[in-house]
């Protein structure tokens, strides 16, 4: 069960790093952190792709401070509410997707699976790689992975 601080409701920067809040969800925080960040992507899609990678590489950055900074304040790493981290990993999947449900629910099923999976080397980075960047890093990889993946369909079915 994940217990969220009342610090998410008071500190912008715990705001931000639990995924607008979505991460206090007490069940499942990446998951519903993941769904939180689907109505963002369509946002961001509306956009021309260099705007795009650009919004997600500034909000990597800033995710790394936001998640080291909040696991520092909390004294826990990787608390399970943080989820700026999956925000950032879905919309790397989602780069250069088409805006569609189904393939919005596609990259977002994906997304968990390699999140929650953490294939080489996905796991090793995750239990080697502390702080803000490791806290970020593996949800860039699984979404590298997971967009790796939704490319594979995409031309598939081109």
């Amino acid at each position: 069960m994940n217990k969220a601080p009342a610090s998410v409701w008071r500190n912008p920067i715990h705001f931000l790093a639990f995924g607008l809040g979505s991460g206090a969800a007490p069940k499942a925080p990446g998951t519903v952190g993941t769904l939180a960040a689907v109505p963002l992507w369509y946002l961001m899609a509306q956009t021309t792709l260099p705007v795009y990678l650009c919004l997600t590489l500034i909000a990597f950055v800033i995710g790394i401070w936001l998640c080291g900074r909040t696991s520092r304040d909390l004294g826990v790493h990787d608390h399970g509410g943080i989820v700026w981290d999956e925000f950032v990993g879905y919309w790397i999947t989602m780069i250069a997707v088409p805006v569609d449900w189904v393939w919005a629910l596609l990259g977002f099923a994906l997304f968990r699976l390699f999140d929650i999976w953490k294939p080489w080397p996905i796991g090793p980075v995750d239990r080697r790689v502390h702080g803000g960047l490791g806290i970020m890093l593996d949800d860039v990889l699984a979404g590298a992975f997971a967009a790796l993946v939704l490319q594979g369909l995409l031309w598939w079915w081109g």
